[in-house]
């Protein structure tokens, strides 16, 4: 059910056409958001071919506004040429990181790039975060589905590719989320997914992420 232009309540997965839609995620019951979109063709083309060594990767926490510098830096040490396949990957992470931030009201986010190539997290669960932003960028996306008796989900979806997706954690206040969610299971297909996920963080002091 889409959430965009007005509240609904109690739905277990609000599907978004905008990133402000996104804050759908705060709503009376809502263990996921989606935004459902697709990038770029010529992108979405350029980042499948891209040799698996060359994906970024990084794991580090930094203010919103910091990431896209963050971003061309790390796309240099891949060796990634000047070229508009460039451009978009950068300029996604760091809008997806300031939405993020704003959505959460966090001053810092903790910014991961996975490049995932065997059955990670294959285990359907709910993150031990506030809450967190998958967004794939190569690759099948994260699988979710809704449990009903605190077991597996019975319907498992997947996520599109390029879809960002913000998920409540076991931090989030009240009630625990039902959106159960996963990696999909790829190990011996030869395929590399291109992962970004991101966490709030209130002080860098005190982050163990």
């Amino acid at each position: 059910m889409s959430m965009d232009g007005g509240v609904v309540q109690d739905v277990p997965v609000g599907f978004v056409s905008s990133a402000s839609g996104l804050a759908a995620i705060h709503e009376s019951g809502c263990g996921a958001a989606i935004w459902h979109r697709c990038l770029d063709e010529g992108f979405q083309s350029w980042i499948d071919a891209c040799p698996p060594e060359q994906l970024p990767r990084t794991r580090q926490s930094l203010r919103p506004d910091g990431v896209r510098a963050e971003m061309v830096r790390l796309l240099d040490a891949c060796g990634w040429a000047e070229c508009a396949a460039r451009e978009t990957l950068a300029d996604d992470v760091a809008k997806m990181a300031t939405v993020f931030a704003g959505i959460m009201s966090s001053p810092y986010v903790r910014l991961r790039l996975d490049a995932i190539s065997t059955n990670a997290c294959r285990k359907f669960h709910v993150d031990a975060v506030k809450a967190r932003l998958i967004c794939t960028y190569r690759g099948r996306g994260t699988q979710y589905g809704v449990s009903t008796d605190g077991k597996e989900p019975h319907v498992v979806s997947d996520v599109p590719t390029g879809a960002p997706m913000i998920l409540r954690g076991t931090l989030w206040p009240g009630a625990a989320s039902r959106v159960l969610h996963r990696s999909p299971p790829i190990e011996g297909t030869g395929e590399t997914r291109l992962v970004l996920v991101l966490d709030p963080v209130a002080d860098l002091e005190a982050d163990d992420g």
